[in-house]
């Protein structure tokens, strides 16, 4: 399929930031004395009347140091089911194009010392264009040198753009990542942002950037904390309060998260979708 100029620069993005994603997680694998790597499963988005819906490609990986870790990259196009479109910034029923290209990534770490993490950037275009996205940061066990560094990488992304972004984006990753029936966050939070529009070759340009720079940020602070806690002694106690602690996140994606009602409604990969369930998980 023929992407426009931007959705292309876009897909590229994200795809050269999984590529370094994944040769940095592959090296902390081997760091550890494992030989894991990642599988990539590529995909086609099916569609009603059998044209090119786009599709993607589905990393994953399940090492010593990562129990389990997916990142996937997609690029699909099509049209929203018309209750779903009036639902989505720039569609309706009348007009339910859209074409959409992201990264999404989970990792469930071994170590319960090792904070499970999310991140995912994306451009989405209805008659509207716009970039979103964020990471967040989701121990089962926290340290608040962690969670600091951390937020400063995000803050120090987020001022080299706007003065304003790291407080407003922290406070909606806190409103959003929070679980409303158990009354508690997912975790220690981070930064989300939706509909930064690029209604001009300018405001793409600049949102663009400061979305690569969210990448970025990641890519320097997650490694980090994973290379300094992978080692550390852990019990049985502190296994447990992992498994519990998975329940929430599995709560979380499955009844609130946005990211799978979207891949849902616009006919993609299951599996690829709900990568982000932890592989063993308890409940009480």
């Amino acid at each position: 399929m023929d992407w426009t100029p931007q959705t292309q620069a876009a897909r590229e993005w994200f795809e050269s930031l999984r590529d370094r994603i994944c040769a940095e997680f592959e090296s902390i694998e081997r760091e550890a004395g494992s030989d894991a790597s990642f599988e990539y499963i590529p995909w086609d988005r099916d569609t009603d009347d059998g044209s090119d819906g786009g599709g993607g490609v589905q990393g994953k990986m399940k090492g010593k140091v990562f129990e389990k870790v997916g990142v996937n990259v997609s690029t699909v196009s099509g049209e929203f089911a018309p209750k779903f479109a009036d639902t989505i910034n720039g569609a309706s029923k009348d007009q339910p194009q859209f074409t959409a290209t992201g990264i999404s990534l989970v990792a469930h770490m071994a170590n319960p010392h090792v904070p499970a993490v999310h991140m995912n950037t994306r451009f989405l275009t209805t008659q509207a264009a716009w970039f979103g996205g964020g990471a967040d940061l989701n121990p089962p066990i926290e340290y608040a040198e962690d969670t600091d560094a951390f937020h400063a990488r995000l803050r120090a992304a987020c001022s080299a753009h706007n003065p304003t972004y790291y407080e407003r984006f922290k406070q909606w990753a806190d409103d959003y990542f929070f679980i409303p029936h158990r009354n508690v966050a997912r975790g220690v939070g981070g930064i989300f942002y939706d509909h930064l529009e690029c209604d001009n070759e300018d405001q793409f340009e600049r949102n663009f950037a400061f979305t690569r720079d969210v990448g970025e940020a990641f890519l320097d602070a997650f490694p980090a904390i994973v290379r300094k806690r992978m080692g550390m002694e852990f019990t049985e106690e502190d296994k447990k309060r992992q498994l519990e602690w998975r329940g929430r996140y599995v709560e979380f994606n499955l009844v609130y998260d946005r990211g799978t009602l979207f891949g849902l409604k616009t006919g993609g990969n299951i599996d690829a979708i709900l990568m982000s369930l932890p592989p063993e998980v308890t409940w009480g």
